[in-house]
C-alpha cells in the first residue's frame, strides 16, 4: 500500500506541475486584464452580436467574463443587470459550453489537441445553441428572479489587482492540487488493483456508443463529475501509460467540451431561477450525439483507407 501511494503522488505531483504551469499564469493574466479596457473593448465589439442570438447588449458582459474567467464570474454578472428567464437560460447553456475558454482549452491542448480546436468547438455549440434556443422557444419573457448571490468589491489601485491576480492564481493550482494529487493516488490504487479493468468492462457500452475504446473510460467519467481540467489531468496518464490513440484523445475531449463538471455546473445556476434539469438535458444529449457522429465517421473513414490500402497491396501483388 505504501508503494501505491508512494507512485500515486509522483504521478499527482506531476500532472499538477504539468498543468500548474498553464493555469498559473493565464490566470493571473486574465484577473488582472479584468480590470483594463481590455475586456471592455472586446464587450463592445460582440454587443452587436448580441441581437443575433435574443440577447440585449448587456449580456456581453457576462458572457466575456464567463468566457475569460469563469461561471462564477459569468454569474456575478447577470445579476448586475435585470433579465428575463429566457435571457438567462440562454447565458446559461451558452456558458455552460464556453467559460474559462483559456484555461481549459490550453490545459487540454497539453493532451497534444489544439487548443484553437477545443477553442473552436466549445464557441460554436454556445452559439448555435443560443440560436436554436431564441429560434424555438416562445416562453420565458418573465423577469428572472435572483437568489442570494454576493458580490465581491473589486481591489483598488495597481498593486491590489496584482496582488489579487498572484493570489487567484496560486489558489487555483493548490485547488488543482487538492483534487488532482489525491484522484491520481486512487486511480493508481484501482489500476493495481485491477478495479479499473472491471469498470472499463462495465462502461464498454456506453464508450462503444461514441466509438471509444475502454482504456479512455475513467478520463471520460472523471472529466464528467470533476472537470475538464482534471479530465485532461487523468488523459495525460492515460496516454503515457495506457496507450490511447489520437482518436480516441480528441473523442473523448469532444466529449468533455460539450459536457463537463456536470454536477457543479448543473447546481450553479439554480440561484438565478432558471430550469436546470433542461440545462444538463442539452449538455449531455449534445456531448453524446456529437461525439458519437464524429466518431462514425472517424471509424467508417479508418476503415475505408485501410481497405483501400489492402486492395492496392493485393493488386500490386
Amino acid at each position: 500500500m505504501p508503494g501505491i501511494v508512494q507512485r500515486g503522488l509522483k504521478q499527482g505531483l506531476d500532472v499538477t506541475w504539468a498543468l500548474g504551469k498553464v493555469i498559473f499564469p493565464i490566470t493571473l493574466l486574465v484577473t488582472v486584464l479584468r480590470f483594463t479596457p481590455v475586456l471592455k473593448w472586446i464587450m463592445e465589439w460582440i454587443t452587436p452580436l448580441m441581437k443575433w442570438i435574443g440577447l440585449p447588449g448587456e449580456a456581453a458582459i457576462p458572457l466575456v467574463l464567463g468566457n475569460f474567467l469563469n461561471l462564477y464570474a459569468g454569474i456575478g454578472a447577470i445579476v448586475s443587470f435585470d433579465f428575463s428567464v429566457k435571457e438567462v437560460f440562454i447565458m446559461a447553456v451558452m456558458m455552460s459550453f464556453s467559460h474559462n475558454l483559456l484555461i481549459e482549452s490550453t490545459v487540454a491542448s497539453k493532451v497534444g489537441v489544439k487548443w484553437w480546436f477545443v477553442a473552436g468547438i466549445r464557441l460554436s455549440l454556445a452559439f448555435l445553441s443560443a440560436i436554436l434556443i431564441n429560434a424555438f422557444w416562445q416562453g420565458g419573457s418573465e423577469l428572472a428572479q435572483y437568489g442570494l448571490i454576493t458580490q465581491q468589491p473589486d481591489p483598488e489601485g495597481y498593486v491590489a489587482i496584482a496582488l489579487l491576480g498572484v493570489k487567484t492564481a496560486f489558489m487555483s493550482v493548490v485547488q488543482l492540487a487538492a483534487i488532482v494529487i489525491p484522484l491520481m493516488v486512487g486511480m493508481q490504487w484501482l489500476k493495481e488493483k485491477n478495479w479499473l479493468n472491471l469498470f472499463s468492462k462495465w462502461l464498454a457500452p456506453f464508450t462503444r456508443v461514441l466509438g471509444v475504446e475502454r482504456n479512455a473510460s475513467m478520463t471520460l467519467v472523471a472529466g464528467l463529475v470533476i472537470g475538464l481540467a482534471y479530465g485532461a489531468g487523468l488523459m495525460i496518464q492515460a496516454v503515457k501509460e495506457d496507450g490511447v490513440s489520437k482518436k480516441d484523445m480528441y473523442l473523448s475531449l469532444i466529449f468533455l467540451v460539450s459536457c463537463h463538471a456536470v454536477v457543479e455546473d448543473t447546481l450553479i445556476f439554480i440561484p438565478l431561477g432558471i430550469p436546470v434539469w433542461p440545462l444538463l438535458l442539452i449538455r449531455l444529449v449534445t456531448a453524446i450525439v456529437l461525439t458519437a457522429i464524429v466518431g462514425f465517421v472517424w471509424n467508417r473513414t479508418t476503415s475505408k483507407g485501410k481497405e483501400a490500402t489492402y486492395d492496392h497491396t493485393h493488386s500490386s501483388i
